[in-house]
């Protein structure tokens, strides 16, 4: 049984879905392409991983706010879903409609995009960061503020900038350079993930009272590199393992799920007993 906590007043699953390979986004591409991704999450196969989260015992969904995400969510929920939805702000578009756009389906919570954060951060645009939280927690609804980078977090806890909750990210690309940070697998470039980032924003995480949500708990894919198959599951758990015991017990996790080639959900889910 997946436990539930507190998270901002509703009784969430400490495992949640990330939607990253359901936009493409793939960080071993030479063994999952973001072609593959793209060509398999058709609505059908999103609103099937959400309705099987559900039987699994997890019950909300971290996707971001682009019409595509916006639209299976609602036709989901059509269907009869009840999963708890807490978006994030999709930066090609203008933020003040895209705001109002998420803000239809009611969700638990909305967050600011991390790696637009990170950028208004390095341009010291916080001022807009603040009003664009004001704007969320004037709909209603919970504000959160994505990021990679540690410090930011730290930033905004002690200016006060009217966060309810952040959804940080394990990896700091951002302080690397773009050479520093690439991978190639089988001559196909993507960005490294580097395990030293991680305890810095674990301690980050137990530092502050805010609620937290955890991501790139599996550097994009990258801790599996090499593994054979039969050893997945013991990678998940001690990934698990390391992450739930250094974060608050009322913080929670997502991952993103890719569930064309194998049952990855149920593997995360079964891992999830003792945290």
């Amino acid at each position: 049984m997946i436990p539930k906590v507190n998270f901002l007043g509703r009784a969430v699953s400490r495992l949640i879905v990330g939607d990253n390979p359901i936009n493409g986004y793939s960080y071993v591409p030479s063994i999952a392409s973001g072609e593959g991704m793209l060509d398999y999450y058709t609505e059908a196969h999103v609103i099937d991983l959400l309705r099987y989260a559900e039987i699994l015992g997890i019950n909300a969904f971290m996707p971001l706010g682009n019409e595509f995400m916006i639209r299976a969510v609602r036709h989901f929920r059509n269907a009869g879903g009840q999963q708890d939805i807490i978006f994030q702000s999709y930066p090609p578009a203008d933020f003040k409609l895209n705001l109002s756009q998420m803000t239809q389906l009611r969700p638990l919570g909305i967050y600011h995009q991390g790696g637009t954060a990170d950028a208004l951060c390095e341009e010291g645009r916080f001022s807009v960061l603040r009003e664009r939280i004001k704007m969320i927690k004037g709909e209603g609804i919970y504000a959160g503020l994505g990021t990679h980078v540690p410090e930011t977090i730290m930033r905004a806890e002690d200016e006060d900038w009217g966060v309810d909750f952040y959804a940080a990210c394990l990896h700091n690309s951002r302080k690397r350079s773009a050479e520093d940070s690439e991978l190639k697998i089988d001559g196909t470039s993507t960005i490294k993930f580097f395990m030293e980032d991680r305890p810095l924003m674990l301690q980050t995480i137990a530092a502050i009272n805010k609620p937290v949500i955890a991501f790139k708990l599996f550097a994009g894919g990258q801790v599996f590199l090499n593994k054979p198959k039969d050893q997945i599951p013991s990678v998940i758990a001690s990934v698990f393992k390391e992450v739930y015991s250094a974060i608050k017990p009322n913080d929670i996790a997502a991952v993103g799920i890719y569930q064309r080639d194998g049952d990855q959900l149920g593997q995360c889910a079964a891992a999830m007993e003792p945290c």
